[in-house]
């Protein structure tokens, strides 16, 4: 059976991802600094030209890696929501599906890399603000979700919340890596399922138990 030929624009796209899948195994690994253009592109199967034909430079292959990576989250919480599910049970695979993605050495160096571009670079802030600004954007709707399911009013800002959320698991992450012997992965998840809940059974409460409690109070 003959195959059939790709259009320019699928092979571009073909190429492009190809690209990305090896900068996904070669930055966790030796840096964005350690590597050059024709690393990448070698290990993806092309020339230098072909890299140039798809990305401007490293760095902005690195958030593509990012962007992709975000939409792959984005995917598997998303796949923990289900209105067939009691809320509780939702809530629980949510707190798995954030475990889960914990795991995720590779993924986390490599945003790891952008964060520190993003400290040096204009123009690299500028890409990862836009991309946690969607992080933020997509946690929110996470939350407003649960408090429907659960009939509650949130008893605080989610847009805070979810900033601080995100903070908090970066920190974890960034502390495990960092000092692996001081929060090995077990502990590391065991302290994220923990204050994932806290912050859960805080923000979720029946509508009017706000009111009612600081009546008491």
């Amino acid at each position: 059976m003959k195959r059939k030929r790709l259009s320019r624009e699928d092979s571009k796209e073909r190429t492009a991802q190809r690209l990305v899948e090896a900068a996904q195994r070669l930055i966790p690994r030796r840096g964005l600094d350690a590597i050059s253009v024709e690393d990448i592109a070698e290990a993806a199967g092309y020339s230098r030209g072909a890299f140039y034909s798809n990305f401007t430079s490293k760095n902005d292959l690195l958030f593509e890696v990012l962007r992709q990576d975000e939409e792959r989250t984005r995917a598997q919480l998303a796949a923990a929501l289900d209105d067939a599910v009691p809320p509780d049970q939702v809530q629980a695979r949510l707190l798995q599906a954030y475990a889960d993605l914990y795991k995720d050495a590779d993924a986390f160096m490599t945003w790891t890399e952008g964060r520190m571009l993003s400290v040096r670079d204009a123009k690299s802030r500028a890409k990862l603000a836009a991309l946690m600004a969607e992080r933020r954007e997509f946690a929110v709707k996470l939350l407003e979700y649960l408090c429907k399911r659960a009939g509650a009013t949130p008893s605080v800002p989610l847009e805070q919340l979810a900033s601080g959320f995100i903070g908090l698991i970066e920190g974890v992450r960034l502390f495990g890596a960092s000092c692996p012997n001081e929060m090995p992965p077990e502990v590391a998840e065991f302290i994220l399922k923990l204050f994932a809940d806290a912050v859960l059974q805080q923000v979720i409460q029946p509508a009017g138990a706000s009111a009612t409690r600081r009546r008491s109070g």
